[in-house]
């Protein structure tokens, strides 16, 4: 998968969609029976997307605590206490990752926190970044000049900083020795990375106080509105799952030649943790978490009931595959293909009844592409 644009533009780009069943100013033809909309968007407001960010910047202080212990006395001991709490603050990502609209994209945030990047041929290049990639070339040198901005929206900025580079500097290959060799610029830049991941989410729950309005009031479906960038946010969601989290480093992109080291949170050895997670999330953003007022029920009120349980099973199947998955991903990736098999397949079809079916009956465009072939 070969993105010609950052996800973080994809809302604010006029590709080739689907429309089907509702009007060009995607207002809708009636056929939803008086559906609640903007009840619909109140509550995935009011009781997921804001609570879920709200949790992620505890998880980011709780993180920065921490990391300033450890920094200050770096044990093993320190180092998996800090371990943990990055766990914890990887999987509370995954729950706003689909989120990302209005203030997260204004922030950057999934470019500058767990960039997946583009798809590069040449597999023959060890250290050819591809996906959840690292860039420790730039990182040390970043370290060593003391010369960055992190702000720089360019791919090996967004490379150098996030999770790549919690997992680099905290967790990777000698990383204690490291910074007991290098302490004050490694120190300074592992304090500016995730002093940087606090700042971009501080920002974004002080902006959604005002977002909210505007979000819960346009109940269009058209390009651009909320219920379409949620939409979108399933559907390229299940699209990195596909590709970055599974696919790539199962081989799909390089005529099966496997690369277990490029999972995501390769040095946290967290990736099928990650995954299932974000699986888990997409399921409960579908249902609204069974309050009777998500996806599922819009679907139901368009007379697309058959759709709505189809979707809601195969979200099933595809956890549970998943889930079939031990960490560390990389090791499974090459102990047990098969399960891995199971569950790709199962991906690709939960993402062509997003990407069609889903898409289709609501009205929405989807506006993001990729270049899998497949």
């Amino acid at each position: 998968m070969k993105r010609t644009i950052l996800r973080s533009l994809a809302v604010l780009a006029l590709t080739t969609g689907v429309f089907c069943n509702k009007s060009a100013d995607g207002e809708g033809d009636g056929n939803d029976k008086g559906f609640d909309k903007t009840g619909m968007l109140t509550n995935y407001a009011d009781q997921l997307i804001i609570p879920a960010y709200a949790l992620l910047q505890e998880k980011v202080n709780n993180f920065q605590a921490l990391a300033n212990t450890f920094l200050e006395t770096r044990n093993t001991a320190n180092q998996q206490g800090l371990l943990e709490g990055y766990k914890q603050l990887h999987l509370q990502y995954t729950r706003v990752e689909a989120y990302n609209l209005g203030p997260a994209v204004v922030a950057g945030l999934e470019v500058y926190l767990n960039y997946n990047g583009g798809i590069d041929y040449n597999f023959a290049t060890n250290g050819e970044l591809v996906g959840f990639s690292i860039d420790s070339t730039t990182i040390e040198n970043n370290i060593s000049s003391g010369n960055y901005d992190l702000t720089q929206y360019v791919r090996n900025s967004f490379y150098a900083q996030g999770f790549a580079a919690i997992n680099y500097l905290f967790f990777g290959p000698n990383a204690i020795q490291k910074f007991n060799s290098n302490t004050v610029s490694r120190v300074k830049y592992a304090k500016d990375v995730v002093n940087r991941i606090k700042t971009l989410v501080d920002k974004i729950n002080i902006d959604w106080t005002a977002y909210r309005t505007e979000f819960v009031s346009n109940t269009k479906t058209n390009v651009g509105s909320p219920i379409g960038n949620m939409i979108n946010g399933m559907a390229y969601d299940l699209d990195v799952l596909k590709g970055p989290r599974i696919g790539w480093p199962f081989g799909k992109q390089s005529n099966g030649i496997a690369f277990p080291a490029k999972v995501e949170a390769f040095f946290a050895g967290n990736a099928a943790a990650l995954a299932q997670e974000s699986m888990r999330n997409l399921k409960k953003i579908f249902t609204a978490n069974g309050s009777g007022k998500g996806f599922a029920d819009y679907l139901k009120s368009l007379n697309r009931e058959d759709l709505a349980n189809q979707l809601t099973a195969q979200f099933d199947l595809v956890i549970t595959k998943l889930e079939a998955l031990p960490d560390p991903l990389s090791t499974t990736i090459t102990a047990q293909p098969a399960k891995v098999e199971e569950a790709y397949k199962e991906i690709q079809k939960l993402l062509t009844l997003i990407k069609t079916d889903l898409a289709s009956a609501t009205g929405v465009q989807i506006t993001f592409m990729d270049n899998d072939g497949d």
